[in-house]
């Protein structure tokens, strides 16, 4: 379905040599030193900016949220999306103050919004099947997500964006990205199931009751990451590792948000493990089990806030670093530039 090439490392000497040079301590910007190759890796050593940086917000119900297990109803979900489109959440707010591009794309949500400018709609249903009863949706319900995933984000690459910033919105789909972060890594249900976005000890016990009884159920089918998103994913997640994946192969900037975007991350790279080197990781997240989902992607976040709001929210706070990182590259002088004694 795709064909991504892995990040080049031919110019990589070159790359840190000119990063070692700058007018600093050997290593005193830290990880944005780190950044800065990533960067350049990915875009080349002649782009020297971020190019019209788009958020895009994937929206989706579940239908495992009528056991449960979130501190507000599906109805939520669409009255965010509704918000999204008003200009009034956290999202639009950073959005605004990064310069970033907010696109939001119904997934399949239970109440469906009036169109809008800010609005794509890619409904695969209204909310996906209680994957505690039976698989979450067909095999191939998940493919076609995946492919309008990969045309949302194909749309704005084409008009020039670089960076595509990945988010989500779905009450009951940290359950989801919980049941498949199991599923992917083979981590205990203790490691993997959190408190989402504040659920209290009830609601707790009854998300690791449902992840138990759905990996009993579907263990025959576990075998491979479509299976895995078909049979405990959502309509945004599999949106989600379209979007990314139509980026890597654009050979361009994947910014991952929190918990339930990094589990996309996760499918995405098993699905095709050179996706990996176009992803950053905006920030870690308060949801118990991010930080070895940001292990077991090898991801070193950017920020570490104690966020857990979803949204895309990590990105556009995370967007200036990125473009900070790409301006000392390229408009920091060198020590000979300068004529200033190396310090190294």
């Amino acid at each position: 379905m795709f064909s991504i090439t892995p990040v080049s490392t031919s110019h990589i000497t070159a790359i840190k040599h000119q990063i070692d040079t700058k007018t600093k301590p050997l290593g005193a910007l830290g990880k944005l030193e780190d950044l800065a190759q990533q960067l350049v890796q990915i875009l080349g050593p002649h782009q020297t900016e971020i190019n019209q940086p788009t958020q895009l917000v994937f929206a989706g119900d579940h239908g495992i949220a009528e056991f449960g297990v979130s501190i507000a109803d599906s109805e939520v979900t669409g009255q965010m999306v509704a918000n999204f489109c008003a200009g009034g959440a956290a999202i639009n707010v950073f959005c605004r103050q990064a310069n970033m591009n907010l696109v939001v794309i119904d997934c399949g949500t239970t109440n469906e919004q009036p169109n809008h400018s800010r609005l794509v709609k890619q409904r695969l249903g209204e909310a996906t099947e209680p994957f505690n009863l039976s698989p979450a949706m067909y095999e191939q319900d998940a493919v076609l997500g995946i492919k309008l995933g990969a045309k949302i984000a194909q749309q704005y690459l084409d008009q020039g964006s670089n960076l595509i910033g990945i988010g989500e919105m779905g009450i009951a789909n940290t359950t989801s990205a919980a049941a498949m972060m199991m599923a992917l890594t083979a981590l205990d249900l203790e490691y993997c199931v959190g408190r989402g976005t504040g659920v209290d000890d009830d609601s707790l016990a009854r998300k690791k009751q449902i992840i138990e009884t759905a990996m009993l159920l579907h263990s025959d089918i576990l075998t491979s990451p479509l299976a895995i998103l078909a049979a405990l994913g959502g309509y945004e997640i599999a949106q989600m590792v379209g979007a990314m994946l139509a980026t890597a192969q654009a050979k361009q900037i994947i910014l991952v948000d929190g918990f339930i975007t990094s589990t996309a991350a996760l499918l995405a790279m098993r699905m095709y493990p050179a996706a990996r080197g176009y992803m950053v990781f905006s920030h870690c997240s308060k949801e118990l089990g991010h930080h070895l989902l940001l292990k077991e992607l090898q991801g070193e976040p950017l920020l570490n806030l104690d966020l857990r709001l979803g949204e895309g929210s990590g990105c556009p706070l995370a967007l200036p670093l990125i473009q900070s990182a790409l301006a000392f590259y390229h408009q920091m002088a060198s020590f000979e530039q300068a004529k200033v004694t190396e310090v190294n």
